[in-house]
């Protein structure tokens, strides 16, 4: 293995050439900051405003939600543009318009062509500066609000998190939930939700961020005209108290209704730029980050007490949480924390080696890495070095500070602060289960394209060279699914992947996730609806590592009675903790009703009686049936060394067995109906699903248009369900694909007295669709954001191998991204008349109703 030094002068190098692209800062006369990257790897800008107002500045409201309710009514309508109109116009060219909040601050971004840039500034601008926040909005978001804020209540996860914040802080605003308590929140008046947003949405406590192929002269002109007249205001200081001291341990139990208990262990610790910061994010890499991890392999691997496990070093401002969280039986709930805590005391009495720090070093300079391959996400690394830190250059420093660590600097911060009067335990269990007595310069575009090789065993090898980031991805797919796997064995398709990613006959799991994981790459499988696989991502001198690593994967599988033991309990441990959310819930049971002895009946995961059911010899036949040439598809996506790489993909692709695997052919038979469960949940949901076409069908691409119809903020069903009646906080489409048939269904989230309604809605819909009621400006919008939504789809080399990989394996032009544009604009009003009156048909209907 490279010594540690010679590591951190090959990271250091790559990314000095990404500290080194130029970033323009620049403070208007209004006090108004603004980041601009000028980058051309992709014709796609992020534009995105950064609010410095989160939770934790609301004031004499802390509790009441208001940026988060601000969140949702910036697009309800400015002094020059009604609500809808700002999400259509922004679909009307393409783009993607989301926002999000956090304690410290509210985010407002546009992902959209490049060529529209000036569209995305003036849009956000009328949103932040120019909101009227409409009265009757104002009445029917609230709605909306109290609706998510009850989804939230049914969340276990989010009842952990709250209950974590809550007894971990005192006196630090942390301890409110973003949303707002739901009676605070119930409270607020639209004149308070007004002096909130003139107070804190001024043009010298805002930061917009560009990133992207932007015309750097037209985008200086634009950021003036639309936020350059706005004046500065004046900008009172909101006192945000420190956290005091915690002197001793702090407990907090739920028993409720849930089938797994989730639990963590939280230990206060100071701030991001506080010096002990870097250490503090390493050790949470070396204890809980990866397969490979010290918890991971002690916890699950050895003892057998969790399911999951993980560690994160927590520090948003001045104090933060190291929190360990993991999935457990609620029988080991207990022992999982004392070995946890026992496994924590012996790392720091024996101290922690030089290659487990290298390792978690090298995974902090891939994820630098990889936070740069969108520019949504780029832009977004700016705002949170501007806003969240104050300084958008922290990441040389804070690199800097990383390769300077030692082990022993990681062994004095677990000595500092991982002790027991700072701990905080949490825990969720199933109610009844309480035990007595229990307390460079800008980058050049690449091109899309894939060269297909085909050798002369039936494998197939996909080529794309793109040389903007030092990064490179191989997928190794395969057909396969439900479709494959034996009626009384579902399941075994996604078992077969995760063993593959196991152990092998040359390496333990933990020596696949520890060789990974030491250079900083991920190796996992995938599994689907119709297809299975292996990924790999490295930096390209890891070239051989990974090749070799899904080589053993495929060629020398080990299946042990003994993985297959542990993944199959994971496994069905996911399926319980699956049953803990409503929407899930539905999904499945309408899968049931929808699909019938269809294997898509049964999602991918399998069923508990038929994972009890597999055996490895079951693994090994599927995995001789399955893995042969013919059926395999290599995509490689990345920086590489063609002249070196090439040869030996091609030497192992040559090696699989030979064979082909006929496509099954499993006829769908829908019986329809009407059915109704009960789930102890505070909301109902509303499931309609149809037939619909597979992807090998001539009108795919009208379902993909029909879908989209459906969908989104602008959408008429939406607009109507959710805006114009606040019936609902979402309702939407989907489609749940295969090669030849398709569930396409809609759904949507309500109050239990109110489900009948959002029904009606729903047929009401279908019913002006299948009158060919649509507009064509409908239309219009759909297949601009569709063809948006594919090049934005396609920045990462993982996404470019993904969707080549899979187009190869279900039968499609592996480069189809370059006809998809085509496709799209063919459809016509008459298309999608004609696909509702052929598929929305009440005599092939499925309809669900989960409620309380």
């Amino acid at each position: 293995m490279p010594t540690k030094k010679s590591l951190h002068s090959r990271d250091r190098a790559l990314l000095e050439n990404l500290w080194r692209e130029p970033i323009e800062r620049d403070v208007l006369p209004n006090g108004l900051t603004v980041l601009l990257k000028k980058d051309g790897a992709a014709p796609v800008v992020s534009v995105q405003v950064w609010v410095k107002t989160g939770s934790i500045h609301e004031d004499k409201n802390l509790g009441a939600g208001l940026s988060h309710y601000l969140e949702h009514m910036l697009f309800k309508g400015t002094e020059r543009r009604a609500g809808r109109e700002i999400s259509a116009t922004v679909q009307a060219h393409g783009g993607y318009i989301n926002a999000y909040t956090t304690f410290d601050r509210t985010v407002y971004y546009i992902d959209m062509p490049a060529s529209h840039t000036a569209v995305a500034i003036d849009l956000l601008a009328d949103a932040v500066l120019h909101s009227t926040l409409p009265a009757e909005e104002v009445v029917k978001e609230k709605e909306v609000i109290l609706r998510e804020i009850d989804m939230c209540l049914d969340d276990p996860d989010q009842r952990l998190s709250q209950a974590l914040f809550e007894t971990a802080f005192r006196a630090h605003p942390y301890r409110q939930p973003i949303i707002g308590h739901r009676d605070v929140f119930a409270a607020i008046t639209r004149d308070e939700l007004v002096a909130y947003y003139r107070a804190r949405y001024v043009p010298n406590n805002l930061v917009l961020v560009i990133a992207g192929d932007f015309d750097p002269a037209a985008t200086r002109a634009a950021i003036a005209e639309h936020f350059g007249a706005a004046p500065r205001a004046r900008l009172a200081p909101v006192l945000v108290p420190d956290e005091t001291m915690q002197l001793a341990r702090r407990d907090r139990h739920l028993y409720e209704e849930v089938q797994v208990s989730r639990a963590g262990l939280g230990w206060q610790i100071p701030g991001l730029t506080h010096p002990d910061a870097p250490a503090l994010d390493m050790l949470a890499m070396v204890l809980g980050h990866g397969d490979s991890s010290l918890l991971w392999q002690s916890l699950r691997e050895r003892l057998r007490l969790v399911h999951t496990i993980d560690a994160m070093a927590w520090s948003p401002g001045t104090s933060g949480l190291f929190y360990v969280s993991y999935l457990a039986d609620p029988a080991k709930r207990v022992a999982a924390e004392k070995a946890i805590l026992a496994e924590l005391a012996r790392i720091e009495r024996r101290g922690l080696s030089p290659r487990a720090l290298a390792k978690a070093v090298r995974q902090a300079v891939v994820s630098e890495i990889n936070m740069r391959k969108t520019m949504s996400g780029q832009a977004s690394r700016l705002g949170s070095g501007e806003v969240v830190v104050g300084d958008i250059h922290y990441g040389r420093r804070y690199f800097e500070q990383l390769f300077a660590l030692t082990p022993g600097d990681l062994r004095r911060v677990m000595r500092t602060y991982l002790v027991p009067e700072r701990l905080t335990v949490v825990s969720s269990n199933p109610a009844g289960s309480q035990p007595a007595g229990h307390g460079a310069g800008v980058r050049a575009a690449a091109s899309l394209d894939f060269e297909e090789i085909a050798l002369p065993n039936g494998a197939r090898l996909l080529l794309q060279p793109n040389d903007q980031l030092p990064s490179l991805h191989l997928r190794l797919a395969f057909a396969g699914g439900p479709m494959y796997e034996p009626d009384d064995r579902r399941g075994s398709g996604a078992l077969l992947a995760n063993l593959l990613a196991k152990d092998t006959r040359r390496r333990t799991a933990e020596e696949v996730a520890r060789a990974i994981e030491e250079v900083g790459g991920s190796f996992s499988e995938f599994s689907g609806n119709n297809s299975f696989g292996l990924a790999a991502e490295v930096l390209p001198g890891d070239a051989d590592l990974a090749l070799d690593l899904i080589t053993d994967a495929v060629r020398q599988p080990a299946f042990k009675a003994s993985r297959l033991a542990i993944e199959r309990e994971s496994a069905l441990a996911a399926l319980k903790e699956s049953l803990d959310d409503v929407v899930t819930v539905g999904r499945k049971s309408l899968r049931r009703h929808f699909f019938g002895s269809h294997p898509f009946a049964v999602e991918t995961i399998g069923d508990e009686a038929g994972l009890a059911a597999v055996q490895a010899d079951d693994l090994r036949a599927l995995h001789r049936r399955l893995v042969v040439a013919g059926n395999a598809v290599l995509a490689v996506a990345g920086a590489y060394d063609a002249r070196r790489l090439v040869p030996r993909l091609k030497r192992f692709l040559l090696s699989l067995p030979r064979g082909a695997v006929p496509t099954p052919d499993r006829p769908l038979a829908v019986t329809a109906g009407d059915f109704s469960e009960n789930q102890p949940r505070q909301q109902a949901v509303v499931f309609q699903a149809f037939p619909g076409p597979g992807m090998l069908a001539p009108d795919y691409a009208v379902s993909e248009v029909a879908d989209e119809l459906f969908s989104g903020m602008s959408s008429h069903l939406f607009e109507r369900v959710r805006e114009q009646k606040s019936l609902a906080y979402f309702v939407r489409s989907s489609r749940l694909v295969g090669l030849r048939q398709a569930m396409f269904y809609f759904y949507a989230g309500t109050s239990p007295q109110r489900h009948a309604e959002v029904i009606a809605e729903l047929d009401l819909e279908v019913e002006r669709v299948r009158q060919g009621r649509v507009s064509p400006d409908e239309l219009r919008r759909c297949q601009v954001r569709l063809k948006a939504g594919k090049r934005m789809g396609l920045q990462t080399n993982s996404a470019r191998a993904m969707q080549a990989a899979l187009n190869a394996v279900y039968g499609l032009p592996v480069n189809d991204w370059r006809t998809y544009d085509a496709r799209i604009d063919a459809v016509t009003l008459d298309d999608i008349r004609a696909f509702a009156e052929r598929y929305f048909q009440r005599s092939q209907r499925v309809q669900l109703v989960v409620k309380p």
